[in-house]
């Protein structure tokens, strides 16, 4: 199996960046790791030896992406509007640095975006903001409403970055067609309803 290490220094987030590449061809998979998790957690939690058969094949080419939680939502000393536009910065990073990259070296245009716990909302956000970019969303036992990373401070930058708060306003439903949204529902009771909106409102749109 090719097995590549990335790591650049990023300009949009003015820090070094890391990044596991698996495969050589297919479907280009961007996934997300857990709560203030790293770039190797998927690989060391056995998945990628579990997609072997396909990688190898030439079906699925996988990019385990690192996270910054820990400077945005998970940053309990920053102001709120600071966390928040963190996770702007790393938005804007994976749009303007890991996705052309990944283009770079496979022009399949079928992009997945994947995830588990937290990295399901950063699947989830990613895809339903930038749709016209994905064709696929896994998200596994994700949280959708952000709101109580906040402590009551809400803005417009939250709100866009809530897909609880704003899936369920999409009118355009040509916003939807080209992605298949898979949502699992393996979460705490409290989660389980937010998620359940946002499958509701993303389905009513696709």
């Amino acid at each position: 199996m090719n097995r590549e290490h990335h790591k650049w220094y990023s300009p949009r987030l003015n820090r070094d960046m890391e990044l596991l590449v698996f495969g050589h061809a297919g479907a280009r998979v961007l996934i997300f790791p857990t709560s203030m998790g790293r770039y190797y957690e998927y690989e060391d939690r056995g998945m990628v030896s579990n997609l072997a058969d396909q990688i190898d094949n030439g079906w699925l080419q996988l990019y385990c992406i690192d996270s910054i939680d820990a400077e945005s939502f998970y940053n309990h000393w920053a102001p709120p509007g600071g966390k928040i536009w963190r996770h702007v910065q790393y938005e804007e990073y994976i749009l303007n640095e890991v996705l052309p990259m990944s283009r770079s070296k496979n022009q399949n245009p079928f992009l997945v975006s994947h995830g588990c716990s937290f990295g399901a909302y950063h699947a989830v956000n990613i895809a339903f903001r930038h749709p016209h970019l994905f064709g696929r969303v896994l998200a596994l036992s994700g949280k959708y409403d952000m709101s109580s990373f906040f402590g009551g401070y809400y803005d417009d930058t939250i709100y866009y970055n809530t897909p609880s708060h704003y899936v369920p306003q999409l009118q355009d439903h040509h916003h939807w067609k080209r992605c298949a949204i898979w949502i699992s529902f393996l979460s705490p009771a409290s989660m389980i309803q937010t998620s359940r909106i946002t499958a509701r409102s993303a389905s009513r749109c696709g």
